[in-house]
């Protein structure tokens, strides 16, 4: 695609939202209101998900939000974390819950993302708000949310385009397939185990890549001038890498 920048920006765009809620939150408590407040349960010691909780209430303080985090032993029965969500469901003060994934291998992902009041259910996980999302309504799952409003951002006219995601997760993957569809574009969906991937990720004019293994995507994969969105980020001693190579992203 031509005409673009060679770097969309997603940390200015970060910077302007955070701005906007900010100036919301200013709006609410001017009408004598409270804040809106989050609930994040984080079960367990993983670095990247006490990691991505932490810039959670960070970005929270910063924009006027309120923020709980639950902080749960990863030996947590079930029974015990499904009586935390309730209790949350039941707290008119708690506005929105987030369950921070991946839970530990005894919990049942799916039973514990149900329990969740689908009107706090701020990540769009619970079943309702998936299907709401195929209508256009509802949450949306903040990673997919934040791919869009950058194309949006950059005024990316998705219409008639070959859109390839690369990952099939519920969190980034499928959701997105749904949101570009509702922009008319043509989605194409790949994984790991996708064969010749190289040939459909090079057709593609927008590529997202969220397959969460570091540099999976290399030169040969992109077209010459396709936009690369890379959801990927992964931290080791020569610091944070993504899913898809330098090398790539100097194609593109």
């Amino acid at each position: 695609m031509e005409n673009f920048p060679k770097v969309l920006d997603g940390k200015a765009l970060s910077k302007k939202i955070l701005e906007n809620i900010k100036q919301e939150v200013i709006e609410i408590l001017d009408r004598d209101e409270r804040s809106p407040h989050l609930a994040v349960i984080l079960v367990g010691h993983d670095p990247a998900s006490m990691t991505y909780v932490k810039n959670k209430a960070k970005k929270a303080k910063r924009s006027g939000l309120l923020s709980s985090v639950y902080e749960i032993d990863d030996d947590v029965s079930e029974r015990e974390l499904l009586d935390v969500i309730t209790h949350l469901n039941n707290d008119e003060e708690i506005d929105g819950i987030l369950v921070q994934l991946p839970l530990p291998k005894h919990l049942n992902e799916r039973k514990i993302l149900n329990a969740i009041n689908p009107l706090k259910d701020v990540d769009g996980l619970h079943p309702m708000n998936m299907g709401r999302m195929i209508l256009g309504e509802g949450f949306v799952p903040c990673t997919p949310k934040g791919v869009m409003r950058l194309l949006d951002e950059y005024d990316v006219d998705l219409e008639g385009q070959h859109v390839v995601i690369v990952g099939r997760s519920h969190l980034v993957g499928r959701p997105l397939v749904q949101l570009m569809l509702n922009k008319n574009a043509t989605v194409s969906i790949a994984h790991s185990r996708t064969k010749h991937l190289d040939q459909l990720t090079s057709q593609a004019d927008v590529l997202v890549v969220a397959i969460g293994q570091k540099e999976f995507i290399k030169w040969q994969h992109v077209k010459k001038g396709a936009i690369v969105i890379d959801v990927g980020i992964h931290r080791d001693k020569d610091g944070l890498h993504g899913d898809v190579s330098q090398d790539a992203l100097e194609e593109a």
